[in-house]
């Protein structure tokens, strides 16, 4: 299957920065979107950015002009850019990774997730 791990989470002040990665590895056919989720405590998970193997970006209003999601060229690697952060943006942000993985002799299709890494912001 596909593991994720998720790093480069903290404690920033507002307006800070900082700069999440995700690395996907195991048996990959093909890496079709990947991206980011945050979650805080009794709220449901919400989508923070998505990005696909053609480069195409999604964005939740909440982050427009602030967050940027980027991957390296093999999309084995997603990078979640984070500036101008608020206390509002605190919870626990985790890596998705949706494609397909060779672990038979027909490629199925996964739906991964990581760990979490934690985000906080503080006024």
């Amino acid at each position: 299957q596909v593991q994720l791990v998720e790093s480069g989470g903290g404690l920033v002040h507002s307006g800070g920065s900082l700069r999440l990665s995700c690395t996907a590895s195991g048996s990959i056919f093909m890496m079709n979107r990947m991206g980011w989720h945050r979650q805080v405590p009794g709220k449901q998970r919400e989508l923070v950015a998505t990005i696909t193997n053609y480069s195409l970006t999604n964005y939740a209003d909440f982050v427009k002009g602030r967050f940027t999601i980027s991957k390296d060229k093999a999309m084995t690697t997603v990078y979640l850019q984070m500036d101008s952060l608020k206390p509002e943006d605190t919870a626990v942000y985790y890596c998705n990774a949706l494609g397909y993985h060779s672990g038979g002799p027909i490629p199925k299709i996964f739906d991964s997730w990581g760990q979490g890494t934690q985000v906080t912001v503080s006024s």
